[in-house]
C-alpha cells in the first residue's frame, strides 16, 4: 500500500510539475508574443521616412551678372566643390585668368540642368565672358545648396542617414569598438554577456552590460538607463526578437539614426549625420577617419566625452577607437601614428539643429504648414526650394554679428544687447535673408518672427500716406510743430519732439525727414486715426491696433516680420505681396504641389507711394538716416526710416534699394533702456549689410498724374529755381500750387519728364 501511495504522490506531483510547467511555457510564449508585438510596432515607427530636403535658391550665372570671382568662389565652397582637375564633377580650378567649374548635374522643379564645364572670366564686379561646355546655354544654374531637412508632418529637423552617406571607416570603427560579433549574433552576444557577468560578479554589482549594437538600439527605443536583472533581461529578448525580423542592414541603418550623441541644450544630438554637423560643420560623408573616430568615441557616453567640454578625455577615447581598428587590421600602425596625433578641431560656434540657417528654416516650417496640405506632406522624398540667398544670409549674418559685437564692447548696457535683420525682395517678395538672433550660436528663439516691440517712427510714412493719398495734403504742406498736450484715456499726454530746437513749422516733407513727433501727431489727428488704422492694415499689420493717439508715435508692438510686410508694400509701389520663403515644393517624382498662392493686391495709390518714396529717399540724404547717404553715396537711390522707442530701449530701421528691402532691429531681451537711437544701432547694421551685397538704384517711375514743380512751401506758391526757400518737389496735378511767388522765375517740370533718379541734384540744393 505504502508503494501505491508513494506511486500516486510521485504522479500527482509530477502531473504538478508538468502543469506548472504548461503555465510557464503558456505565460512565456505570451510574454513573448506581446513583446514581439511591441518590438515589431515600436520600431516601424522609429524608422525615419526620408525627410524633405531645403534647399537654397541657386546661383545664376551670365554675362553681365553682379559676380566677383571671390564670390563664387565663396559659393563652390558652400557647395563643397574641390579645387583641382575639372575632369570630374564638382570640381574648379583657376586657368589663366577665368574660372573653371565642372558643374553637377541637377534636376529643377522647371528643368534639368546637365552635367557641364563652364568658363567664367571676370573683371572687379562682374562676370564678362561665360562659355559652357553645353551648347545654347546662355543662362546656368549652379546646384543649389542643402540648407537643411525637416519631416513637415512632424514639425522637426533631422538629418538622416542612408548606409550609403556613410564615410568610410565608420562602420569599421563602429563594430571594432562597439560590437565586433556584430555580424555574428543574433542580437545577443553570448561571449560579451558572460564577460559582463564576470565583471559584475568580480565587483558585486552590475557594471558592465556586454551589450550587442542591437541591444543597444533597444535601450535607446524602448528602455531607461536602470541597471537592474530584470531590465538587463528585457533587453535581450527584444534584441533577439528585432533580429529575428529586421536584416543586419535595417537595424545598423536604425542605429547610426538614433544613437545619442551629446546635448546642445534643450536638443539631443541624434545620429551620426546630425552630430557630423554639430561637432564639425560637416556632411557625414565628408568626414575624415579622425572625425569619426572622434564621434564613434562618444557612443560610450555623450557627455563624459564630449570633445568641447572634455577634450583630454575626448583625445584619449579617440585614439582607443583607432587602437581598436589598428587591432582588428582595419588600418595600418603608420596610418594609426598619423591619425593619433591630430587635434580635434570641432567647431566653436555649433548650431543643434543641424540646419545651416535655423532661423531661416523657422519661416519655411511655419509656411509650409500654412500653404500645404497635410496628407501632401507626408510624402517621402519631398524636396524644398526656398528663396534664401546665401550670399545675402552670410551678409546679414556678418552684419549683425559685426555690429553687435562692437556695440558690446562699447558699454556695460549693451551686453545683452539682440538684434534681428530680415532682407526680400522689394520686387517679387522673396525672402532672401533671416537673421534671428545677435547671437554666434543660435538659442532657438527667432527674434525676427516672435519679438513684438513698440515700433516708434516706423508707423510715420503710413500718416503721410493716409495723408498724400487723400489730395488734401501735399510733401509741401505747411504743418504745426509746436509743443501739444493731448488727453488720452483721462491721462494727460505731452509728447515731444526727440530733436531739441525744432522749428514751430515745417513741411510734411521735412516732418518725415527729421522724424519730427508733434508735426506727425498733429497731422494724424487732423486725417483721423481710424483712416491711419486703415492704411496700415492695407500695408499688411495684420494685428488688432487701438485707436489712440501714442499710435501715432508707434506705441504698438509688432515684430520685424509684420513690419517687412508693411515696407514690402511701400516698397513694391503699393502693390501688397506677402513676403515668402518658399518657391515651389516637389515631391519625389518632381511633381509640383498645389500651393495656397497669395495675388498681389494693389493696396495704395501708386501716385502717392511714389511722393511717399520721395520724401523717405530724402531721410536718406539729409534727414535722420543721412549716415546711408553718406556711406553709400547719394547716387544710389534708396529710401527708408528710422524707428527710436520711448527711453532708447529699441532701434529700428527699415530701407530699400532697387533689389533689396531691409529691416534691422536692435534692443534687449530684458527690456531695459540701451541708449541707442535707430539711426545709432539699426542703422549701421543696415549699412554694413548693403556695403556688402550689390545694392541697385530704386528705379522710381513717374505716375503720369505726377509732375515736379519748384515751389515756396512758405507761401504755398510756385516759384523759380534759384529763388529763396524754394524746394523741387513732385505733387499730383490736382494738388499743384497755382500762385506764384514775388520771385520772377517759375519753373514746372512737365509729366513726361524723370522723377527723383535725374533731379536728385536739384532736390539736394533744395534741401540745403
Amino acid at each position: 500500500m505504502k508503494g501505491i501511495n508513494r506511486q500516486k504522490q510521485g504522479g500527482f506531483v509530477l502531473a504538478l510539475l508538468v502543469l506548472v510547467l504548461l503555465a510557464g511555457v503558456l505565460f512565456a510564449g505570451f510574454w513573448i508574443y506581446q513583446l514581439d508585438q511591441f518590438v515589431r510596432q515600436s520600431f516601424e515607427q522609429h524608422r525615419w521616412v526620408l525627410p524633405a530636403k531645403v534647399y537654397a535658391r541657386p546661383m545664376e550665372l551670365y554675362e553681365g551678372e553682379t559676380l566677383s570671382a571671390s564670390e563664387l568662389r565663396d559659393e563652390l565652397g558652400r557647395l563643397h566643390y574641390q579645387p583641382g582637375s575639372v575632369e570630374r564633377a564638382g570640381h574648379w580650378q583657376e586657368q589663366n585668368g577665368a574660372i573653371l567649374v565642372h558643374m553637377r548635374g541637377f534636376v529643377f522643379p522647371d528643368a534639368s540642368v546637365a552635367e557641364q564645364v563652364v568658363r567664367l572670366s571676370f573683371s572687379t564686379c562682374c562676370i564678362t565672358h561665360m562659355a559652357s561646355s553645353v551648347s545654347g546655354e546662355d543662362v546656368v544654374r549652379l546646384d543649389p545648396l542643402i540648407i537643411g531637412s525637416l519631416y513637415p508632418r512632424q514639425n522637426e529637423d533631422r538629418i538622416l542617414m542612408r548606409m550609403g552617406d556613410a564615410p568610410p571607416g565608420l562602420l569599421n570603427a563602429l563594430l571594432a569598438t562597439e560590437d565586433r560579433d556584430f555580424y555574428s549574433h543574433h542580437g545577443v552576444s553570448v561571449r560579451g554577456t558572460m564577460r559582463a557577468f564576470w565583471v559584475d560578479l568580480l565587483h558585486g554589482q552590475l557594471r558592465q552590460g556586454g551589450s550587442t549594437l542591437t541591444q543597444q538600439l533597444v535601450k535607446n527605443f524602448y528602455l531607461s538607463d536602470a541597471r537592474t536583472i530584470g531590465r538587463k533581461l528585457h533587453e535581450m529578448a527584444m534584441a533577439v526578437l528585432l533580429e529575428l525580423h529586421y536584416s543586419k542592414q535595417d537595424i545598423l541603418q536604425s542605429y547610426l539614426n538614433e544613437v545619442n550623441l551629446g546635448q546642445a541644450g534643450q536638443h539631443s544630438i541624434h545620429g551620426f549625420a546630425l552630430a557630423a554637423q554639430y561637432y564639425f560643420g560637416q556632411p557625414v560623408h565628408d568626414l575624415n577617419l579622425d572625425q569619426v573616430a572622434t564621434l564613434v568615441g562618444m557612443v560610450k557616453g555623450p557627455s563624459l566625452y564630449d570633445p568641447r567640454l572634455h577634450p583630454r578625455l575626448a583625445l584619449n577615447r579617440r585614439n582607443v577607437v583607432l587602437a581598436n581598428m589598428l587591432h582588428e587590421h582595419m588600418i595600418s600602425p603608420d596610418k594609426f601614428a598619423e591619425l593619433k596625433t591630430l587635434p580635434l578641431m570641432v567647431l566653436r560656434h555649433p548650431n543643434a539643429s543641424g540646419s545651416l540657417f535655423p532661423a531661416f528654416i523657422d519661416v519655411v516650417r511655419i509656411q509650409l504648414q500654412q500653404e500645404y496640405r497635410d496628407q501632401d506632406l507626408a510624402s517621402e522624398g519631398l524636396r524644398i526650394f526656398t528663396t534664401l540667398d546665401p550670399r545675402t544670409q552670410l551678409a546679414a549674418d556678418h552684419a549683425v554679428h559685426h555690429v553687435i559685437d562692437h556695440l558690446r564692447q562699447t558699454s556695460r548696457s549693451h551686453h545683452g544687447l539682440q538684434g534681428s535683420v530680415l532682407v526680400s525682395n522689394p520686387q517679387n517678395g522673396e525672402l532672401l535673408a533671416l537673421v534671428g538672433s545677435a547671437d554666434a550660436v543660435y538659442s532657438g528663439f527667432n527674434h525676427a518672427l516672435f519679438s513684438a516691440r513698440p515700433v516708434g517712427s516706423l508707423l510715420k510714412p503710413a500718416i503721410d500716406l493716409t495723408a498724400l493719398s487723400s489730395h488734401h495734403w501735399t510733401l509741401a504742406s505747411m504743418l504745426d510743430n509746436s509743443p501739444l498736450t493731448l488727453t488720452d484715456h483721462g491721462q494727460v499726454w505731452q509728447p515731444h519732439n526727440d530733436e531739441a530746437g525744432a522749428p514751430g513749422q515745417v513741411t510734411l516733407e521735412d516732418a518725415l525727414v527729421h522724424s519730427y513727433n508733434l508735426a506727425n501727431i498733429r497731422l494724424g489727428m487732423q486725417v483721423g486715426l481710424p483712416a491711419v488704422i486703415a492704411t496700415l492694415h492695407q500695408l499688411g499689420v495684420d494685428t488688432e491696433i487701438p485707436a489712440l493717439p501714442s499710435v501715432l508715435l508707434g506705441a504698438i508692438s509688432l515684430t520685424p516680420w509684420q513690419i517687412l510686410n508693411m515696407y514690402q508694400s511701400i516698397a513694391a509701389q503699393g502693390f501688397r505681396q506677402p513676403v515668402h520663403a518658399i518657391r515651389v515644393v516637389v515631391d519625389s517624382q518632381n511633381r509640383t504641389l498645389v500651393r495656397n498662392d497669395s495675388d498681389t493686391l494693389q493696396v495704395a495709390n501708386t501716385s502717392a507711394v511714389y511722393l511717399l518714396q520721395h520724401a523717405m529717399h530724402a531721410v536718406m540724404i539729409s534727414g535722420t538716416a543721412a549716415a546711408a547717404g553718406q556711406a553709400l553715396s547719394a547716387q544710389t537711390d534708396m529710401a527708408g526710416k528710422t524707428g527710436t522707442t520711448n527711453a532708447l530701449r529699441d532701434s529700428w530701421f527699415a530701407g530699400f534699394t532697387g533689389n533689396r528691402l531691409a529691416v534691422v532691429w536692435v534692443g534687449r531681451d530684458d527690456d531695459r533702456p540701451m541708449g541707442l537711437a535707430g539711426a545709432q544701432g539699426a542703422l549701421p547694421i543696415w549699412i554694413h549689410l548693403m556695403q556688402d551685397l550689390h545694392p541697385l538704384p530704386v528705379p522710381w517711375p513717374q505716375p503720369e498724374d505726377v509732375q515736379w514743380a519748384w515751389v515756396n512751401p512758405q507761401q504755398q506758391t510756385l516759384s523759380g529755381e534759384n529763388c529763396p526757400g524754394s524746394r523741387y518737389l513732385p505733387f499730383f496735378q490736382d494738388t499743384m500750387p497755382t500762385g506764384t511767388d514775388s520771385c520772377p522765375s517759375s519753373a514746372v517740370a512737365p509729366a513726361s519728364t524723370t522723377g527723383v533718379v535725374s533731379h536728385v541734384l536739384d532736390t539736394l540744393k533744395g534741401l540745403f
